[in-house]
């Protein structure tokens, strides 16, 4: 069993600000804009029954990737057309984990084990319900498998421009309630011990941006924390 890690949700670039953090842990998974065309209609901002003020780019696409039913997906998917996440992600089998990070920002006061502005923090996973699929793969795939990916964003996308697929089991694959902190509570750039002795990352520069690696150890861990409240970390 192994995992990756890997970054999504609203950023400070794409629209502009970043999902939320409250006091007692949870928070909101703010998806991205669309910024290709589609082949049918996808949701607006105003669409999502969000918490958090979208006014601004209310009438604005969204894609919805990662896919969590939780938050109004149909079904538990991921694509990603960029190769720096592609390829990790290729690698990953069935039963294998994909953890998906967001940058939170803080609203209110911070919880004792999170950041006071902004941090990374993990918000659900997937447990692979099969291999990865690469997009050559999915395009010769028969239709009725196909359409086990069909609410996803990319294949929404006209033309469809994924390098690969991520199909979630519904039983093991899940948004979390609470966040799962990488940041330690000095800071958000601070990279705590799930990056930098449990990933095969540095914790070192953009750490928030990069995709992670996790043997069975870290995979183990991360699954624990997401069961148990996040203040034990470095216990």
């Amino acid at each position: 069993m192994r995992s990756v890690a890997i970054n999504v949700g609203a950023n400070t670039n794409e629209p502009g600000f970043r999902g939320p953090l409250f006091p007692d842990g949870s928070f909101e998974y703010v998806p991205i804009p669309e910024s290709k065309p589609t082949a049918e209609p996808v949701p607006t901002y105003a669409d999502l029954d969000l918490r958090t003020d979208v006014s601004a780019v209310a009438d604005q696409p969204v894609h919805f990737d990662p896919e969590f039913p939780e938050a109004g997906g149909e079904r538990y998917t991921y694509g990603d057309e960029h190769g720096v996440k592609a390829g990790p992600l290729s690698e990953l089998s069935a039963g294998d984990y994909l953890f998906f990070y967001a940058t939170l920002s803080t609203v209110g006061d911070a919880p004792a084990w999170a950041p006071p502005e902004w941090g990374a923090y993990v918000v659900g996973h997937f447990r692979l319900a099969g291999d990865a699929v690469t997009g050559d793969e999915y395009r010769a795939l028969p239709p009725e498998e196909q359409a086990r990916f069909a609410s996803n964003a990319h294949v929404k996308r006209d033309p469809f421009d994924a390098r690969v697929l991520i199909r979630g089991n519904a039983d093991d694959s899940r948004l979390y309630d609470t966040a799962v902190p990488l940041s330690a509570p000095s800071g958000g750039t601070d990279a705590n011990e799930l990056v930098t002795d449990l990933s095969s990352d540095s914790g070192k520069g953009p750490w928030w941006r990069r995709p992670m690696r996790f043997d069975e150890a870290g995979t183990e861990r991360l699954l624990d924390l997401a069961d148990s409240h996040p203040g034990a970390i470095g216990r």
